[in-house]
């Protein structure tokens, strides 16, 4: 069914809250609509609201259920997906509901739901045995996908099921999931979890309680279902007696100091991975950091971005003040390599052993100009992955046309940037910033020395339009950052050579190849060079 409809097919309570809003089904019991009011689908804020949890009558089914299990062998009536619960009011920050349902042999089931002004959901699910014997009983909780959801498909970002068992991050991917079976976990406390690239829902058993956590993959007709879920020990209630468990539901945005305060104040361990930072978060994390101060401090996460940028520059000025004298001597003895290019072109050995001679003389490291690039690299790779990852970082507008620093350059060079009605395809997409960026690098290669061979000059001279092209594509705060950069890099460059004056480099006398004798028959050379 259409989702609207599929809503209309269930009685339900409405969820009303600032960052959420939906309902809960009374059939089932279920939580399985749920929308973000703080984001929208696009830059647009008219766009609709970002849909997470939808009804299982629906054409893309994502929800959570909480229950209880029998042991095996044991026949008694339980609540399940057809169960019509009892209920009523609005579920606020300020009033949690109340569900009911009584199984006609004896055992009463009430939930008690409750959500903060934030994404986080708590179920107590109490039973009442006003039977004659005692039962055991299991509790469990899942989330059910049915369906693959498209995915942004960036092998830096994960987007599937994940979770922390026994203190260890748990990442499957969809493809994977549909391939392998995965053995089931046992851990104390935990978390699991399907995410997308921003978004999460999450279940959270008590973290004191013994669990075991599955990861499952089933064909349903032609259907693809994705299930995490735990299922807790056995609560045995006495007759007369009641048994209460309590679990949480996330179903929100990654926001990174939401899920840090869950993690401290729920004691939910290591639920701030739901963000993936990836192996060099002790890059990524430190950048995300800055860049989330200066945003609080000035409102604009492109500013944050070129602010970073400086500070990277100022703490590694030493050694790019270095690497760039290193380069403006290269530059300087340019003419005198021209000269033993043409006095041993033809005699490569002797030509490297001059230029060796040459670098010493001079004291020359030739490798010396590449620490900027290597530098810049990794400080390149965090940034990349922090703009993709962060929900902090999407549809953040810096100025003019940027409206999404997480997202391409949306102008284009090709179309005179929108005066032509007409969109170039993906890889002729060549922005402003991009176009700027390709300007930048070609304006510091040209104070940087020449390759010393031709065939290398040659692809220096492409390389600011092939990574033109190539950055075109990607978040536009990345190219603020590489624009930005180059240009504090011609500054310092500039700066550098205005302080130390060019000396031209003279080479010792080296003798130039002999002219070649000639015999007086045949014509052909007899002497020595």
């Amino acid at each position: 069914m259409d989702r609207s409809v599929a809503l209309e097919a269930s009685p339900r309570i409405v969820i009303d809250t600032p960052s959420l809003e939906g309902s809960i089904a009374l059939t089932g019991g279920r939580i399985d609509d749920v929308t973000l009011r703080k984001f929208r689908q696009t830059t647009d804020p008219a766009s609709p609201e970002i849909e997470l949890l939808s009804p299982a009558n629906a054409k893309a089914p994502y929800f959570a259920e909480f229950g209880w299990q029998l042991p095996a062998g044991v026949n008694l009536p339980l609540p399940g997906d057809q169960t019509v619960w009892t209920g009523s009011g609005k579920l606020t920050p300020t009033t949690p509901v109340t569900l009911t349902w009584d199984n006609g042999a004896g055992l009463l089931f009430t939930r008690k739901i409750s959500l903060d002004e934030n994404y986080m959901f708590t179920i107590e699910d109490k039973v009442e045995n006003k039977g004659a014997a005692a039962v055991d009983l299991y509790p469990y909780g899942l989330l059910r996908r049915i369906e693959t959801p498209e995915i942004a498909g960036e092998f830096i970002v994960h987007e599937g099921p994940l979770g922390v068992l026994g203190g260890q991050l748990q990442e499957h991917a969809y493809d994977k999931l549909r391939d392998e079976t995965v053995p089931d976990i046992k851990s104390k406390g935990g978390w699991l979890g399907i995410t997308d690239k921003y978004w999460l829902s999450a279940i959270i058993p008590d973290q004191g309680r013994e669990i075991t956590g599955s990861f499952r993959h089933a064909k349903v007709g032609q259907r693809d279902t994705y299930e995490v879920s735990f299922l807790d020990g056995a609560q045995k209630i006495e007759a007369g007696a009641s048994a209460t468990v309590t679990h949480r539901l996330f179903a929100g945005a990654k926001v990174v100091d939401l899920l840090r305060a869950y993690r401290d104040n729920l004691g939910i361990g290591m639920f701030e991975y739901a963000v993936d930072f990836g192996w060099f978060f002790f890059l990524t994390k430190p950048i995300f950091i800055i860049l989330d101060f200066f945003y609080r401090l000035i409102g604009n996460f492109g500013v944050a971005i070129m602010i970073l940028t400086l500070i990277i520059k100022g703490l590694f000025y030493p050694l790019q003040s270095k690497s760039y004298r290193a380069m403006n001597k290269m530059k300087d003895v340019q003419p005198e390599m021209a000269k033993l290019r043409e006095r041993f072109g033809d005699d490569k050995p002797r030509m490297q052993q001059e230029l060796m001679a040459l670098y010493k003389r001079e004291k020359i490291n030739p490798l010396a100009g590449c620490l900027p690039i290597l530098i810049q690299i990794p400080v390149f790779f965090a940034l990349y992955k922090v703009l993709n990852v962060s929900i902090e970082m999407r549809h953040a507008p810096f100025f003019g046309w940027i409206q999404d620093l997480a997202a391409p350059d949306p102008t284009h060079v090709l179309n005179l940037f929108g005066l032509i009605p007409w969109d170039p395809p993906s890889f002729l997409a060549l922005g402003a910033w991009p176009l700027a960026m390709g300007i930048s690098m070609f304006l510091q290669q040209k104070m940087n020395p020449a390759p010393p061979d031709p065939v290398q000059q040659r692809v220096f001279m492409m390389m600011p339009i092939i990574f033109t092209f190539f950055l075109a594509n990607f978040a536009a705060g990345l190219v603020i950052y590489w624009t930005w950069n180059n240009l504090l890099s011609i500054g310092q460059q500039w700066l550098i050579r205005k302080q130390t004056p060019a000396k031209i480099a003279t080479a010792a006398a080296v003798p130039a190849p002999a002219a070649a004798k000639s015999t007086p028959t045949g014509g052909k050379p007899t002497g020595k060079r």
